[in-house]
């Protein structure tokens, strides 16, 4: 039986989550009686004492591990010979920045496992923090923006909500909301920013989590075909909060304009362009929740965003909120991702420039890359129990033989990106980007 080791986080001071809680770890090591470890850590959630209790020893590198559990990606230098590393490599995209660390794994005749493609055989992932994307964006966005109005001297009781790291769980971040939204109810909205329209690009786990903490508000939905006309006729409404979730084919259009097809969008997004844009003066804020690769269409423009601007001296959208934060990805203009000490930024479509911080003019971009970590408890939690079935199948498979007879679970096999120091065959692709 391998030991297994929790890692310590690294890669930024906001980083406190863990891929397996204490309770889940007592449960593994109850199970398989492996010998566990957890790296002493300054800052992570759940303290190593906990772990103590669960069954773990304590050690300050990652040497005593066999297979090695950590959450975002692991330092080039710490990397160790012949180990099996399971984590958030973000290399899957041939990511530039990560390519060092590919190219250290494979050097050292390591295995890496990545948590993104442990997937089903209808290719839905299995383990993700996604989610607690959603709800941290959510409640990010409605603090930023409420502070953001209040500077323009507009006072909502949005500004009396904090972020999500402030915040100890997610269910007391929902108490609060629920109070604002019965503010809402009694005291309504001021007339500058009603009627309140956000339109959520996406329905996945992201999405969810995003609409979870936007119902605590007294929420309508309004159909994306119905939302234009929805504010030509009513735009009094100053008690609810109305929401628009986006699908595929509320986005784009085929370029020839024959009838939209999923698969065929997904297979051949060339034949496709943005249609988003035409919706973009209906809404107050943008939630961003989809996935999303070059070879597709951008969904919010520079070019859009200021043709907006032209339009209207006082164009309805004030702020996006993208969670996926693909920079210069699918919202053109999140142009850097931010961390949690200084979230977002202004952009003015007209000039085409970007401000540090949300108070003053301009659209507020909210481009956090890591929202899961602001709610380390709850995000953790949720991970590790996902995690938890895998655990003692990685720790009982034979790395020294092929992949193919590892004894790995096929959730799992799908998801090892170097195996014993070379690229499987799924991910071969990754030569070009070395």
């Amino acid at each position: 039986m391998k030991t297994l080791l929790i890692r310590a986080e690294d890669k930024n001071r906001w980083e406190r989550r863990a891929p397996i809680v204490p309770a889940d770890l007592a449960d593994v090591i109850k199970k398989t009686g492996a010998r566990a470890f957890v790296e002493v850590s300054g800052k992570r959630f759940f303290p190593e004492e906990e772990y103590v209790v669960s069954g773990a020893e304590t050690c300050n590198s990652m040497a005593p591990g066999d297979v090695i559990f950590g959450v975002k990606e692991i330092p080039v230098e710490k990397i160790l010979e012949e180990k099996t590393y399971v984590f958030f490599s973000h290399t899957i995209k041939g990511q530039k920045a990560n390519m060092p660390l590919l190219k250290k794994i494979m050097k050292s005749h390591a295995t890496l496992i990545d948590y993104e493609k442990i997937i089903d055989d209808q290719d839905r992932r299995l383990v993700y923090f996604g989610p607690f994307a959603g709800d941290a964006g959510a409640i990010d966005i409605l603090s930023l923006m409420g502070e953001y109005w209040l500077h323009k001297g507009i006072e909502t009781p949005f500004s009396d909500g904090l972020r999500a790291h402030q915040y100890p769980s997610v269910a007391v971040a929902r108490e609060q909301l629920t109070a604002i939204g019965k503010h809402i109810q009694k005291e309504g909205l001021p007339p500058e920013i009603s009627p309140l329209t956000i339109g959520i690009l996406g329905y996945g786990n992201v999405s969810k989590g995003a609409q979870k903490i936007f119902n605590c508000l007294p929420a309508s939905y309004v159909a994306p075909g119905e939302i234009e006309n929805f504010l030509h006729k009513d735009k009094s409404n100053n008690r609810t909060v109305y929401l628009t979730v986006f699908k595929e084919r509320d986005l784009v259009q085929r370029v020839d304009g024959s009838t939209f097809d999923l698969q065929d969008y997904y297979d051949h997004p060339e034949r496709y362009e943005s249609r988003f844009e035409d919706f973009l003066p209906c809404f107050t804020l943008l939630v961003n929740a989809v996935y999303w690769e070059k070879q597709y269409p951008r969904f919010v423009t520079w070019a859009g965003l200021k043709g907006l601007f032209e339009s209207t001296s006082s164009p309805k959208l004030s702020g996006i909120a993208d969670i996926s934060c693909d920079t210069n990805g699918s919202v053109e203009c999140n142009v850097r991702s931010t961390d949690s000490s200084m979230p977002a930024y202004r952009i003015d479509p007209l000039r085409g420039v970007c401000t540090d911080g949300h108070r003053g003019d301009g659209i507020v971009i909210l481009a956090v890359d890591n929202l899961p970590c602001e709610l380390p408890n709850d995000s953790s939690t949720f991970f590790s129990n996902q995690l938890k079935p895998f655990i003692p199948n990685l720790l009982e498979a034979e790395y020294t033989t092929t992949l193919e007879t590892s004894g790995l679970r096929p959730e799992l096999k799908k998801a090892v990106i170097v195996y014993n120091g070379r690229l499987t065959e799924a991910y071969a692709y990754l030569k070009q980007y070395l």
